[in-house]
């Protein structure tokens, strides 16, 4: 797998305090200590020897040895794929409690040179003193035993399979990720905006979106309560509205009268009692069971919780601009939704969005920032987290770190979409088949991005200026009115990581493409404010987050790289 990029000496040498190296330095907040503090070292913790430690973490095997007078364990805390193996004597502790998998344990002990000749590859291994706590499990009923589960089995129990070994590395990926994306762009200059998760815009213009709604549990209240309490009759309306009228005539002739104030107070709130309960009277009467409508049968959202319909976010894009357009670069990251009914091992319901924006920016710049950001987290999950990504080129894609090698040093390909079309049309000429034919005007589709990137480029690959038809009504419109100034990043492994554009900043022109595809202008009326008022040439793009593990790691399905998948059918937690 080519040279091995070893982490930062001073990563490495986290466990030392001051300058001695052979100290070991407990977790910041307990008198704990990490096990990656003392496995990650260069010397595999063996300079540790001698040190009393104490380590807490889960039990991934156990077994008794020499007759059940001591046992071993592997122990991990989830701050590193590597298990410390700790030696348990029968007189410490009652060994069967210690052993079974997903046990979890506290332990003192001294750190030792393990005994020669055993052929273990440990360099340290952790000798117990007193044990000092331990979380039991039932190895008859605990649903992750420690042989190996298909990733598909192990999303019937998402609260116990962050216990897994994979499950743990994507996690640190997927952190290291995110960490690498805050840093990336606060170093740039960026600030970090955060978007709105309930939104009345749609981004896409594709509609398909979860609605966020109080009308149906409204209103099944409203329908359970007119069973238990029917709404009142014309009766019971006239009923209440005489009683009013009798407590306002003893107003009028109290002060007639010229009575006690007392007397008149206390009458006149006996009318004030009157006057709400006709009134509640009067609104309960109006009460009808189902959703409320308008004269056309239409559903009245005035009546919703925000007086008007509104859905969960599919980008926060178009509200970031709003800030590009005062703050310059700026970038949000999030959660999104798209309500598509598919069962693709490339889509989710709920994912992550890193959506910068960049102010005074055209469509070079949009590509240059997108190269840049995606070389960036490629070389820090090598430098941060190559202990996970050697777990995972052992264990699901051998070929996971030269792929990041190879887009962390490479400069990126760029070929415009027309171009692409045509080397995809050769290919076909000379016998290459594809599922999807391959014509100018296509949305490319996942195998023609992994035929440019693999086959014909063998590098990473930006494709830009798409025809207008199949993008977004906010792109910018290309001088030959065909095409509009849109690039997608794709990538070995998963095809398009990246989508983005240079924005339509011209009122005119972004008017008339709304006009052209049928989209109302009402609701975007703030979105072109910004056209109207100060207008800025600026540009950015979407990255998701799901993707970028995708293509680390070498994972096959979507599902798995997100802690808590959410797809048709499925929202466990």
């Amino acid at each position: 797998m080519g040279d091995q990029i070893q982490p930062p000496a001073d990563q490495l040498a986290a466990v030392s305090l001051g300058n001695d190296a052979s100290t070991v330095q407990k977790e910041p907040f307990s008198d704990r200590v990490r096990i990656q503090s003392i496995l990650g070292r260069p010397d595999g913790g063996a300079g540790l020897a001698g040190q009393k430690v104490r380590i807490f973490g889960w039990v991934k095997t156990g077994r008794e040895q020499g007759k059940g007078t001591f046992a071993f364990l592997e122990v991990n805390d989830g701050s590193c794929p590597a298990n410390l193996q700790v030696m348990v004597d029968a007189s410490v502790y009652d060994l069967p409690k210690l052993v079974a998998t997903g046990t979890c344990v506290t332990v003192d002990g001294l750190l030792k040179m393990p005994p020669e000749g055993k052929g273990t590859k440990q360099k340290i291994e952790l000798s117990v003193e007193e044990v000092i706590h331990v979380g039991l499990v039932d190895p008859a009923t605990y649903p992750i035993p420690k042989t190996k589960l298909t990733l598909e089995k192990l999303r019937e129990t998402l609260h116990l399979r962050p216990r897994t070994n994979t499950i743990q590395s994507v996690a640190r990926i997927r952190h290291a990720l995110s960490y690498a994306t805050h840093t990336f762009f606060n170093d740039g200059g960026f600030l970090y905006i955060q978007t709105p998760i309930i939104t009345t815009s749609d981004c896409e213009g594709a509609g398909e979106m979860f609605q966020v709604t109080t009308l149906i549990n409204h209103s099944e209240r409203v329908e359970k309560d007119l069973i238990n309490n029917p709404p009142p009759t014309e009766a019971d309306i006239e009923a209440a509205r005489l009683i009013v009228k009798e407590r306002g005539e003893a107003v009028a002739q109290l002060k007639a009268a010229k009575a006690s104030k007392q007397e008149i107070a206390a009458s006149v709130a006996e009318l004030t009692t009157a006057k709400a309960s006709l009134a509640n009277v009067e609104e309960r009467s109006k009460l009808k069971p189902g959703l409320p409508k308008k004269e056309d049968g239409t559903i009245d959202y005035a009546h919703d919780f925000f007086g008007r319909e509104a859905f969960l976010t599919v980008s926060g894009q178009l509200q970031v601009e709003t800030y590009a357009c005062s703050l310059s670069s700026v970038y949000t990251f999030g959660p999104t939704f798209r309500a598509e009914n598919s069962h693709t091992s490339r889509h989710l319901a709920e994912f992550w969005m890193v959506e910068p924006e960049l102010a005074g920016a055209d469509l070079e710049d949009d590509m240059n920032c997108a190269e840049a950001y995606v070389k960036y987290m490629c070389k820090y999950l090598l430098e941060k987290r190559y202990d996970d990504m050697e777990f995972m080129a052992k264990n699901y894609d051998k070929g996971c770190i030269d792929r990041l090698k190879l887009v962390a040093s490479t400069p990126f390909g760029r070929v415009t979409y027309t171009k692409a079309i045509e080397l995809l049309e050769e290919a076909v000429a000379k016998g290459k088949t594809f599922e999807n034919s391959v014509e100018w005007g296509i949305d490319l589709a996942s195998e023609h991005e992994r035929y440019l990137t693999e086959v014909v480029f063998q590098k990473p690959l930006i494709v830009y200026n798409y025809p207008k038809g199949i993008k977004a009504f906010y792109m910018r419109l290309n001088d030959d009115g065909k095409t509009v100034a849109a690039m997608d990043v794709l990538v070995p492994k998963v095809g398009e990581l990246i989508g983005g554009s240079q924005r339509e900043e011209r009122i005119d022109v972004i008017l008339e493409r709304m006009e052209e595809i049928g989209l109302p202008t009402e609701p975007y009326e703030w979105y072109l404010d910004l056209r109207r008022f100060g207008t800025a040439k600026h540009a950015g793009f979407g990255l998701g987050l799901e993707r970028m593990v995708l293509f680390a790691t070498g994972i096959d399905n979507i599902r798995d790289v997100i802690p808590f998948p959410r797809y048709p059918g499925k929202a466990d937690l």
